[in-house]
């Protein structure tokens, strides 16, 4: 490590058992290092992250493939590195939050990967935050175990599934530590404390610190992440190019520059994912001024089957396999039931999409619970057979264009005013769990995480947004969505246990979805005025 800070680094946030092994001095302050060398940069990322949406909004800039980056494109010499050691195979990855029982379970799942999430599937108390790299850190050292209620006991099995950890994204912070008062970008926080205290024992596992890196907006970001790695590896004296990053493709702006980002982190990188909810997300949000041809449907009318859709996922595999870099499906959010037929009706979905997926090229996929490990597995074993992967499947077929990226009108479908109360149901049920800590929430035999309160409470406003009509020609108004408002709350609240939070959760809902302006994010604000106190 380099000479000591000349400034004050302090912990806000409460103490909590072990905390101190985490938030030692040395890891704060390799934390404050990589802040106060990269956040200046990130916040002006920030800003044009906004100043672009502005353009696009106004019709100023019209989303392309970029020409000052064609030479990159159309270059076909240049590839990612080779897969790291636990990435070679990843048909089947198992998403969740970091707490200790997720932990244990995902670890045993029976998936080849493991995407430990301190982004959308946790809740950013700073309890949560801390808790979770300890879990970490427990379990790369195979000191950790959980014992249910009733008493049973659980350990990490003999071939646990590799570790990805999930930061959050660049548009957050963590305000329980700051340096001179100010607080740290979380995405700093999550991936320094991480990298600090496993990089070294994960490559003595034959393993390595790998990481997946949400809402990225451009290659620029990407590049940023980069200098970030190469940062962090010459300051603790790992070997270059050690960190593998996988990349969400989730906005609608990154789905232009794929070669571009995987460019930037080709000595890093692993692969690019398709992440469903936040990339419908970021095109209502870059979009929302644009009236009906932007308009979509029902959320659920949105499958990955729509042309506009496909064309995003088609390029992902084409884009990935051209590069040697993998292509990561969609997630299954089902959560097995009790019940025996729906379990049977929801599984054969699950396989009719892991199936498409397969069959498209990419060469692994998500699910949300253990149960579909299984289902997932066995698809892509019929597909892969002895290989662990399709990187030579390069799709060559593949030929889309920007106008192919945003015909969201090809979603056809409607709005219905069922689809509009789920929406508000749904979104009221996830951000009260959110408030109290659970950020990976169970509704409706679904699993949802902060990406379904963005994407719910985002349709609704642009539908009152467009006056869209349902198909007896109501029209919904804001007055009309707060009649669905105070049902869906007495519905929900019928339904909560004591101690909820759905009275903040209205209030957050209203002024998220319900406003004369589209808030970028709904987690902002909330976790500002709501989670940055609490444990």
């Amino acid at each position: 490590m380099a000479d000591k800070l000349n400034y004050r680094i302090e912990i806000t946030g409460p103490t909590g058992d072990r905390f101190a092994e985490i938030l030692t001095p040395a890891a704060l302050e390799f934390v404050a290092k990589l802040d106060n060398a990269f956040a200046g940069r990130r916040r002006e990322l920030l800003d044009e992250r906004r100043r672009r949406r502005e353009r696009v909004q106004t019709g100023e800039e019209q989303l392309d493939f970029l020409p000052e980056t064609r030479r990159i494109r159309a270059d076909d010499g240049w590839h990612i590195a080779p897969p790291a050691p636990g990435l070679e195979d990843r048909r089947v990855e198992i998403t969740g939050p970091t707490d200790r029982k997720m932990t244990v379970n995902a670890l045993n799942s029976g998936a080849k990967v493991w995407l430990a999430d301190f982004e959308d599937a946790t809740s950013p108390t700073w309890h949560n935050i801390v808790d979770g790299q300890l879990n970490l850190f427990d379990a790369i050292r195979r000191n950790i175990d959980f014992t249910t209620e009733s008493g049973k006991r659980y350990t990490i099995g003999e071939d646990p599934a590799t570790i990805v950890a999930r930061p959050r994204g660049w548009h957050l912070v963590e305000k329980h530590i700051r340096i001179d008062g100010r607080p740290l970008s979380a995405s700093l926080v999550d991936f320094g404390l991480y990298f600090f205290h496993n990089a070294r024992q994960l490559i003595a596992r034959g393993s390595g610190p790998y990481f997946y890196l949400p809402k990225l907006e451009n290659h620029l970001e990407a590049r940023l992440w980069n200098d970030v790695f190469l940062f962090a590896q010459n300051e603790l004296g790992i070997p270059r190019g050690t960190v593998r990053a996988t990349v969400l493709i989730e906005t609608i702006t990154a789905a232009f520059e794929m070669d571009e980002i995987l460019f930037e982190l080709r000595e890093h990188a692993a692969g690019l994912n398709a992440g469903r909810w936040d990339y419908i997300f970021s095109v209502i949000k870059n979009f929302s001024e644009h009236g009906a041809d932007f308009v979509l449907p029902d959320r659920a009318q949105v499958t990955m089957t729509v042309p506009f859709m496909r064309a995003y996922t088609e390029l992902l595999v084409r884009t990935c396999h051209r590069r040697g870099a993998h292509a990561i499906g969609g997630m299954a959010a089902f959560i097995p039931s009790k019940d025996p037929d729906a379990n049977a009706t929801a599984f054969e979905k699950v396989r009719q999409d892991k199936e498409r997926e397969a069959g498209d090229g990419f060469d692994g996929s998500w699910v949300a619970h253990p149960g579909l490990v299984p289902v997932c597995r066995e698809v892509f074993d019929s597909v892969l057979g002895g290989w662990p992967n399709q990187l030579g499947r390069l799709r060559e077929d593949v030929d889309v264009t920007a106008a192919d990226l945003l015909d969201v009108a090809s979603a056809g479908g409607e709005v219905t005013e069922a689809g509009v109360r789920a929406n508000i149901n749904v979104a009221l049920r996830y951000i009260d769990s959110w408030l109290r800590g659970t950020g990976a929430a169970a509704i409706h035999n679904l699993m949802e995480d902060a990406a379904t309160a963005e994407i719910a409470r985002c349709q609704v406003w642009q539908w009152i947004r467009n006056g869209t009509k349902f198909a007896d020609g109501t029209a919904l108004t804001r007055e009309l969505a707060v009649e669905f408002l105070d049902d869906e709350f007495e519905s929900v609240r019928a339904d909560l246990p004591a101690g909820h939070r759905l009275d903040d959760a209205r209030a957050i809902f209203t002024e998220t979805a319900l406003g004369e302006k589209l808030p970028g994010f709904v987690t902002t604000s909330a976790y500002a005025r709501h989670l940055c106190d609490a444990r």
